[in-house]
C-alpha cells in the first residue's frame, strides 16, 4: 500500500512527489495521458517559480527557456513596455512537467501513465478501469479539468457569460523574435486578453482568455475569432502573421479563473487548479503550482494526512492577494476604456507595473 497517491503528473503533483518521496514516503503518481504533452497553459515561470524548481533540483539553465526580462502591454494603439523585478522564462509544459516527471522518479516515486483517475472516496482513488488505489493520503493535482466531485464555480459575474481558454502555438520566425525578443506580451481587448511569450526553440505560445459571448460573435470559431482580433488590432495582427493555421486552435472550456477553495477533507490535499485558479495574465499558475505541492508536503511531514484542512484554509489565505489583484487587472483589462488607463499608467509610472508584478506572486509560507 502507497503511503501516499498523486492524481495528476503535472507541475503541482510532480512537485509534490518529488518533496512526499524525498521525505521517504511510498508515492504513486498517476498521470492520464501516456505520453508527457504540451500542456495548454503555463508557459510562463517568474523568478520566484524558477527559485522553487531550483529548490526541487530543477536547473533554469538545464531548462533552457527563453530569458524574460520585460513585459509589453497593448491596448488598442496604445502600448508600454516595463523590466520585470527580475528575469523570467518562458518554456514549454513539454520541457517542464518532462523534467519534474524525470526528478519525481529519481526520487523514487512510481509513475503510472494512461491511469484516468474517475472519482475520490474516502481514503482511494477510482480508477477508469474499476481499479481501487488506496493510500491515507490523496493529492489531487488533476489542473484545470475538472474532477468529479469537486465542483469549481467561477464568481457570479462570469456565470453567464463563462470564459474559454485558448492556445495557439505559433513557430519560430524572424518577425517573432524581433517583435516580441525577450518580452512577456499581453494584448487586451474587449472581453478577453492574450498573452505571448517565446520558448525555448524560438516558438511563440499564444494564450487567450476570452468570454463565450466574444468568441459567438466569430461564429464559434476560434481561428475566425484570432483572425477577426488581428484584422482590429494591428501589434497582434503583426505577430499572427507568421502563424501555421494548420495545427489547429486548442481549446478549454468554463475556466473558473479567480475562484479559490478553503476547504477539503481529512487525508485530501488538493493542489494547483484544484486548489485556486489564478487569471492567466498574472502569469503565476506555475507558482501556484509549486508552492502548493511544497506547502502540501509541508503538512503532511508536520501532521500527517489529517493536515490536510489546516493547510487547504491556510493555502487559500495565501492565494487571496494575488487572486484578488488579478481579478481586478483582469476585468479593467477587458474594457476598452479602462484597459487604455491601465496601459498609459504603465507607461507614465513603470514602478507601478513592477509593484503589480510583485503582488501577484505568491509568497513562501
Amino acid at each position: 500500500m502507497s503511503d501516499a497517491v498523486v492524481v495528476g503528473a503535472g507541475p503541482a503533483g510532480s512537485a509534490s512527489a518529488i518533496g512526499l518521496a524525498r521525505a521517504g514516503a511510498r508515492v504513486l503518481l498517476l498521470e492520464r495521458t501516456r505520453e508527457t504533452g504540451d500542456a495548454l497553459c503555463g508557459g510562463f515561470l517568474s523568478w520566484r517559480t524558477l527559485a522553487r524548481l531550483e529548490a526541487l533540483g530543477i536547473d533554469r539553465a538545464r531548462l533552457g527557456g527563453q530569458a524574460v526580462r520585460r513585459v509589453r502591454l497593448f491596448a488598442g494603439q496604445r502600448r508600454s513596455e516595463t523590466a520585470l523585478p527580475a528575469e523570467a522564462m518562458g518554456v514549454s509544459r513539454l520541457r517542464l512537467d518532462g523534467a519534474l516527471q524525470a526528478a519525481a522518479g529519481a526520487a523514487g516515486a512510481g509513475l503510472e501513465r494512461g491511469v484516468h483517475a474517475s472519482a475520490i472516496e474516502g481514503d482511494s482513488v477510482q480508477t477508469r478501469d474499476g481499479a481501487t488505489l488506496a493510500a491515507p493520503a490523496i493529492f489531487l493535482a488533476a489542473g484545470k479539468h475538472g474532477f468529479r466531485g469537486f465542483p469549481r464555480e467561477p464568481a457570479a459575474w462570469q456565470r453567464g457569460d463563462p470564459v474559454l481558454g485558448l492556445r495557439l502555438r505559433l513557430p519560430a520566425h524572424p518577425a517573432l523574435d524581433r517583435l516580441v525578443g525577450d518580452a512577456v506580451e499581453l494584448h487586451l481587448f474587449d472581453r478577453g486578453y492574450a498573452g505571448l511569450v517565446r520558448q525555448e526553440d524560438g516558438s511563440g505560445n499564444l494564450c487567450l482568455a476570452v468570454h463565450k459571448s466574444r468568441l459567438d460573435e466569430a461564429g464559434g470559431e476560434p481561428v475566425a475569432l484570432l483572425g477577426a482580433l488581428g484584422d482590429q488590432f494591428p501589434f497582434l495582427g503583426e505577430r499572427l502573421a507568421a502563424a501555421d493555421w494548420t495545427r489547429g486552435v486548442d481549446a478549454i472550456g468554463h475556466v473558473p479563473y479567480g475562484w479559490r477553495t478553503a476547504d477539503t477533507a481529512p487525508g485530501l490535499f488538493r493542489l494547483g487548479d484544484q486548489a485556486g485558479v489564478i487569471p492567466s495574465l498574472a502569469g503565476e499558475g506555475m507558482g501556484i503550482a509549486l508552492a502548493s505541492a511544497d506547502a502540501a508536503v509541508a503538512a503532511w511531514r508536520d501532521g500527517g494526512a489529517g493536515a490536510a484542512p489546516a493547510f487547504q484554509r491556510r493555502f487559500a489565505q495565501r492565494m487571496a492577494r494575488p487572486l484578488g489583484l488579478a481579478n481586478l487587472v483582469w476585468r479593467a483589462g477587458e474594457s476598452p476604456v479602462t484597459a487604455g488607463i491601465l496601459t498609459t499608467a504603465a507607461s507614465l509610472f513603470p514602478p507601478l507595473v513592477r509593484m503589480v508584478s510583485e503582488a501577484t506572486r505568491i509568497r513562501g509560507g
